[in-house]
């Protein structure tokens, strides 16, 4: 799943790179600025597609195949239909979004060009992510990695294609992360025709089930909400950051990318932890549930020691990959956002294991919680911080945003293993 992740993120780190490359900083800015909206809309659909896997994990724990398809099919209804409703919001309001966001001018017009054939793409991403959930629900992670990798290795040459051949700018690098997202959804779909017949659905599978829709609306909601939630935070940072230029906006663009590569194994943890904690909460196994999460938690902040050097003393050169060396200004900011978030890279690495860990449980409300937590904090950072200390303040907002999740988060973890622990004792 890490390795899978990590070529998930080629899909925007090849438009990153090859924008930055080969059209300019200005384009490098133009993507960048779009990435707190992208997280906010893409970011609810992928919470969805992920919290509707949680039911389905749990039904195939208990060993209730019926029950698990009868999920399954719902499931493809409820996306399907929040899916399209999204994609019209945001086809006609994307150039408010970005007005309302103070986008700089110099960049504004690129960014919508980006973004919008990326959310007139978004049944692509929804039909990957909802099919490899499906898989990974049910214990295969390998076959969705190796079609993203497939779907990745497309994305790279079409970039080239779109942007070197056919000078399309930043709206090819768009259609170049579409097509090869529809490449890896196709490739689950037919997949799961040849291999998975446990997840062949028949007439009595494919009824509308108002329970079943209210059960995957419990889980798949608040993670939705959680994602976008977390968002709003980060638009509130993005239209503070966009009123102090271009420039900076690159400089956070690039090293935002970098992390994102490094802390891959982070959220792959945390996606491990929920469908582990779902699993075994369908076989009753509360203790096997507390020792998974000593080991979790043990391994996520060995790894964020190690991302942590990695990025204070090689970021500036992986960054290198986005931004020319010509451009010290930004190089040097690029360090400077990398050394503060590297140093609270163990609040992070938390984050993902208890919040994951607590949906996988089935108290997704709980991490809904930390993450209005997280956006309550990063605002409290653009309102007080970003304008009397400039980058500086900017710096600042994920680690206060990180350690106010993880007040909440931990402490609710333990009141939940008391609460699962006594219901299954009583049984």
């Amino acid at each position: 799943m890490a390795i899978g992740n990590i070529f998930q993120q080629l899909y925007s780190m090849a438009d990153t790179i090859i924008v930055g490359k080969f059209v300019g900083v200005d384009a490098l800015a133009a993507v960048g600025s779009t990435g707190s909206l992208n997280f906010l809309i893409l970011g609810f659909v992928l919470g969805i597609c992920s919290g509707f896997t949680i039911p389905i994990s749990q039904c195939f724990g208990a060993e209730d195949m019926k029950g698990m398809r009868r999920c399954v099919a719902n499931s493809i209804y409820l996306c399907f239909a929040i899916t399209g409703l999204l994609t019209i919001i945001t086809l006609l309001f994307t150039r408010q979004f970005l007005q309302w966001m103070h986008t700089p001018e110099d960049i504004f017009q690129g960014a919508y060009d980006y973004i919008i054939v990326i959310f007139g793409g978004m049944f692509a991403m929804m039909l990957y992510n909802l099919l490899s959930g499906f898989l990974r629900a049910l214990g295969d992670s390998r076959t969705p990695l190796l079609f993203l990798i497939v779907s990745s290795i497309v994305n790279i040459i079409l970039d080239l294609v779109f942007i070197l051949m056919f000078h399309t700018g930043v709206a090819g690098a768009a259609w170049a992360t579409v097509i090869s997202q529809i490449v890896s959804g196709v490739l689950c779909l037919v997949y799961i025709i040849k291999r998975f017949p446990v997840l062949h659905l028949d007439k009595d599978d494919m009824t509308v089930d108002t329970k079943t829709m209210v059960r995957l609306a419990r889980n798949g909601i608040p993670m939705a909400l959680q994602f976008s939630i977390t968002a709003v935070g980060s638009i509130v940072i993005q239209t503070a950051v966009n009123t102090l230029g271009s420039a900076v906006v690159a400089a956070i663009t690039a090293a935002g990318k970098v992390q994102n590569l490094v802390t891959q194994p982070m959220d792959s943890l945390g996606a491990t932890a929920a469908t582990y904690c779902g699993q075994n909460l369908g076989a009753q196994k509360v203790d096997r549930i507390h020792q998974g999460f000593r080991k979790f938690v043990m391994v996520s902040t060995i790894y964020a020691i190690f991302c942590m050097v990695v990025v204070m003393l090689f970021g500036s050169t992986i960054s290198l990959l986005f931004v020319d060396k010509s451009e010290t200004a930004i190089l040097e900011l690029i360090k400077q956002y990398l050394i503060w978030n590297g140093a609270f890279f163990i609040p992070l690495a938390l984050i993902f294991i208890f919040r994951n860990g607590l949906q996988g449980m089935g108290f997704g409300f709980s991490a809904m919680l930390a993450g209005i937590c997280e956006m309550i904090a990063r605002s409290a950072v653009a309102f007080t911080l970003i304008k009397p200390l400039g980058f500086t303040g900017a710096c600042l907002s994920n680690p206060a945003a990180w350690i106010a999740a993880d007040l909440l988060l931990i402490p609710m973890y333990f009141h939940v293993i008391r609460i699962l622990d006594t219901k299954f004792k009583a049984k």
